[in-house]
């Protein structure tokens, strides 16, 4: 048994590998054909684009692992299949279970490989790799301001609005705060240049003050500075939408948390925050689904039939994941479920298939 074992693995991985590179390939040609005229543009240098698609491969590996480990699966049964080895198998009384197990093994072992590299490799590169577009390519200052527009956080009584943040300097400029009473009718509106954090608290810089409490009009006064108390940190103004994607579950978890205790909902980042947990073992279930797949088609069609459904089954679980992940950021689907939904259904599917496949 350790032989063939060996023998299953051996064939699997080498397919695997094959595949992970092929399409690690298209991705990163087809990404290159969309980037460099741009960075050409922007006067950047062979080494700066060397380097940005180089910080690029860990997204990319994490991107195509499950559609390869789909296809290496596919194609491994159907080698085997072809040269009569899975009916040798089976006739000396080889369950289906018992060949399936090194790369059900395998699949494991690669999911596990991308959770490691989602939450510990690819929210480095991918800094990295901004910072080379931004500053290199780009060639903006390394304190160029992260645009935000309508930035609102709430904090008690406290609603602010901002248009930009200076990471660097830790400055929100374009400042309006309100503060509301019981009621939420406002009590003051406070409007400042920028506001800065400095030993842990936000002080307002050029502060235009309107005060509503007398009853009718207000009163309106100019300071050159004024501290609030105000429940936000500056990690949190870091967190940028076309960004989170490359974030780890545990700063998404940070941001959606700070939100709630701001009073908003955090839909899109709890979605999001769960899928980064999920989107690794979707390599897993593309092996529990390939594998009886494969079985029941084993005679009709090799190779062409494996890479057929492996492009099928693929675009089915991207539609299904895609669908249920846009309702759980909107909310209409619990978080966990949205997240983990295409991986338990496709799964599923995979062990019904298994137990109609003929022993």
């Amino acid at each position: 048994m350790h032989i063939l074992n060996r023998y299953i693995a051996v064939t699997w991985l080498r397919l695997f590998g094959l595949c992970l590179v092929s399409f690690v390939a298209v991705y990163l040609v087809i990404d290159m054909m969309e980037r460099i005229p741009r960075f050409l543009r922007d006067g950047a240098t062979l080494g700066d684009m060397a380097a940005y698609f180089i910080y690029k491969l860990p997204e990319m590996l994490g991107q195509t692992a499950a559609f390869s480990t789909l296809m290496a699966t596919l194609l491994t049964l159907g080698l085997l299949s072809r040269n009569s080895e899975i009916i040798a198998m089976r006739s000396c009384g080889i369950s289906l279970p018992r060949i399936s197990l090194p790369m059900l093994a395998l699949g494991l072992a690669v999911s596990l490989l991308m959770l490691v590299n989602a939450e510990l490799i690819v929210p480095k590169s991918s800094q990295r790799m901004g910072s080379i577009e931004r500053i290199k390519i780009k060639k903006k200052a390394a304190n160029a301001v992260f645009k935000l527009n309508n930035i609102w956080f709430r904090s008690d009584s406290l609603i602010l609005q901002a248009q930009a943040f200076d990471p660097r300097l830790q400055v929100l400029k374009g400042v309006t705060l309100w503060t509301l009473d019981e009621t939420l009718t406002p009590v003051s509106r406070i409007d400042a240049e920028r506001a800065e954090f400095r030993d842990g608290r936000w002080t307002l810089q050029q502060v235009d003050a309107k005060d509503f409490s007398a009853g009718s009009g207000f009163t309106s006064s100019k300071l050159p500075s004024m501290e609030v108390a105000l429940n936000l940190k500056v990690d949190d103004l870091k967190v940028l939408d076309k960004n989170a994607d490359s974030l780890s579950y545990r700063k998404l978890h940070e941001y959606a948390e700070n939100l709630q205790r701001g009073g908003y909902q955090a839909f899109r980042y709890r979605t999001m925050m769960h899928a980064k947990l999920s989107a690794p073992f979707a390599a897993l279930v593309m092996v529990i689904l390939g594998i009886p797949f494969a079985m029941r088609n084993s005679r009709s069609g090799g190779v062409a039939l494996g890479i057929g459904a492996s492009v099928a089954i693929g675009f089915a679980y991207f539609v299904v994941n895609a669908v249920l992940l846009s309702y759980g950021r909107s909310g209409a689907l619990p978080a966990l479920v949205a997240a983990w939904g295409a991986n338990g259904i496709f799964a599923l599917g995979g062990i019904w298939l298994a137990m109609t496949v003929k022993r």
